[in-house]
C-alpha cells in the first residue's frame, strides 16, 4: 500500500508541471459547481432569498439570458487573449533567452490557475443559461445561479487584471532569473541537510552484476523508501550508476547490484524510478545551471549583444556554485544507518566545467566579462568546501580560463588588467 501512495505522488508530481493540469481540474469544479446549483434550485433557494434581499436577484427572464451571456461571450474572448498572452511569453523566452525555460515557465501555477477560473466560470454559465426559461415569473428563475454567474465573472475581471501584471514581470529576466535561483536553493539546501552527520562509506562496484533500464528518457525522480525495501528484501545493494536529470538509454547500463536479481527484481527496481521527457528544476537542481549559463551564452551572441544580463546570470552562478561546494560528491543515501543506495551524482568538477566550458566559449574575447568570471572563480576559492579538491578544481579553472583570455584579447592593456585580478 505505501508503495502504491509513493507511486501516486510520483505520477502527480508529473502532471502537476503542464499547463492543462489545473485549467482542467478547475474546469470540472466549475461543471460541478453549476450541478449542485441546480439542484438547490430545485429547493427553492432562489426563492427563499428573493423573501430575504430581493434586490440582488434579477427578476426577468430574458434579462437573466442578456446577463449571462453577455458574460459567456466577454469571458470567452478574455480567454482567448490570455492564452495568446502566454504563448507570447513562451515563444519570447525561447527565443530571447533559452528554450530550458519553457518547462518552467508553463509549469507556473498562477497562471494555470488563472486560466481555470476563466474556463470554470465558462462552463458553469453554460449550464446556468440552459435552465432559464425567458417566461419564468422572479419566483421560479434561477435568480441565485445568476447571481452567482455574474459574481463569478467579476473575480474572473479581477484575475484578468493580476495576469496582466504577472505576465509583465514574469518575461522580466531578473526575476526568470530570480525563479530559477529560488528553486534550485531550495533543492540543494535541502540535499545538502540531508547529507549532515552521516558517515558515509560505499563499497567498490566495478564488479557488480549490471541491469539496464529498459527504457529511455530523462531520469527525473525515484522512490527512495521503496527502492531502500527491496534492497532489504533481496539483501543487496544497488548502484544507480546514471545522476538524475540526464538521459538514460534503453539498453545502457542502469543499475548494478552487488547480488544476482531475477527480471522480476530488476523490473521492480526500474518500476520506482521516473523517466520524462522534460526536465524540472525541483527534481534536478544542475538543470538551474544549465538554463542560467544558456542565458548568460545566449546574451553574449552577437545576435542578442546583451552582457548587462550575463553579468546578472555569473552572479547567479556565483551563488549556486557557493551553495554546491557544501554538498558532497558521493551520492550515498543513509536510511537507518544503512547504505544500501548509491545515486551517482553530477559531480562540482564537471558541473563547473560545463558551466565554465560554454562561458569562456563565448566570453573569452571581453575583458569585462573575463573579470567577472575571474572574480567569480576568486570568491569561491575563499568558500567553505564539503570535499577538500574543490578549491583546487576552481583554481584549474581560473588558470584555463586566462590562458583563453590571453590568447584571445588583442590590447595589451586588457591583458594588463585581467593578469592582475588573477593575481590579487
Amino acid at each position: 500500500m505505501k508503495k502504491i501512495f509513493v507511486r501516486i505522488f510520483d505520477f502527480f508530481n508529473t502532471v502537476e508541471s503542464k499547463i492543462a493540469f489545473y485549467p482542467t481540474l478547475l474546469a470540472i469544479t466549475g461543471f460541478f459547481v453549476a450541478a449542485l446549483m441546480m439542484y438547490l434550485e430545485g429547493q427553492g433557494i432562489s426563492k427563499e432569498i428573493m423573501d430575504v434581499l430581493p434586490l440582488l436577484m434579477v427578476e426577468d427572464g430574458d434579462t437573466a439570458l442578456s446577463v449571462l451571456s453577455a458574460c459567456l461571450g466577454g469571458l470567452i474572448s478574455l480567454m482567448v487573449f490570455s492564452f495568446s498572452m502566454v504563448m507570447l511569453l513562451l515563444s519570447q523566452a525561447s527565443s530571447n533567452y533559452s528554450p530550458r525555460l519553457l518547462p518552467g515557465l508553463i509549469s507556473d501555477k498562477r497562471h494555470q490557475f488563472i486560466l481555470g477560473i476563466y474556463l470554470a466560470t465558462i462552463l458553469y454559465n453554460i449550464f446556468t443559461l440552459f435552465s432559464i426559461e425567458p417566461s419564468e415569473d422572479k419566483y421560479t428563475l434561477p435568480g441565485f445561479s445568476v447571481l452567482l454567474g455574474i459574481v463569478m465573472t467579476i473575480i474572473c475581471l479581477v484575475a484578468f487584471i493580476y495576469f496582466i501584471h504577472n505576465i509583465s514581470q514574469s518575461i522580466q529576466i531578473n526575476n526568470i532569473l530570480d525563479t530559477i535561483f529560488e528553486s534550485a536553493e531550495i533543492r540543494l539546501k535541502k540535499l545538502i541537510k540531508s547529507e549532515e552527520d552521516q558517515n558515509k562509506t560505499f563499497p567498490d562496484t566495478s564488479k557488480w552484476h549490471a541491469y539496464p533500464a529498459g527504457s529511455s528518457g530523462y531520469f527525473q525522480n525515484l522512490s527512495i523508501n521503496n527502492i531502500l525495501q527491496i534492497c532489504e528484501e533481496e539483501k543487496t545493494k544497488i548502484y544507480i550508476t546514471i545522476p538524475k536529470g540526464l538521459f538514460v538509454l534503453k539498453n545502457a547500463t542502469f543499475l548494478k547490484s552487488e547480488k544476482p536479481l531475477d527480471d522480476k527484481v530488476v523490473k521492480a527496481f526500474v518500476s520506482n524510478i521516473s523517466f520524462a521527457r522534460g526536465e524540472l528544476i525541483e527534481d534536478n537542481y544542475t538543470l538551474a545551471f544549465k538554463q542560467i549559463t544558456e542565458i548568460a551564452v545566449k546574451a553574449m551572441s552577437p545576435g542578442i549583444n546583451d552582457p548587462g544580463t550575463a553579468i546578472n546570470a555569473i552572479d547567479y552562478l556565483t551563488d549556486l556554485f557557493a551553495l554546491r561546494m557544501q554538498k558532497q560528491d558521493n551520492g550515498i543515501i543513509v536510511h537507518n544507518k544503512k547504505t544500501n543506495l548509491r545515486v551517482a551524482v553530477v559531480t562540482f568538477k564537471e558541473l563547473l566545467f560545463n558551466v565554465m566550458a560554454s562561458l569562456r566559449t563565448y566570453c573569452k574575447h571581453d575583458p569585462i566579462m573575463v573579470s567577472k568570471l575571474l572574480w567569480m572563480l576568486k570568491y569561491l576559492q575563499n568558500q567553505p568546501a564539503a570535499e577538500v579538491n574543490y578549491h583546487t578544481q576552481v583554481s584549474e579553472e581560473m588558470e584555463t580560463l586566462l590562458k583563453q583570455a590571453k590568447d584571445s584579447l588583442e590590447s595589451e592593456t586588457d591583458v594588463a588588467a585581467i593578469e592582475k585580478i588573477y593575481k590579487a
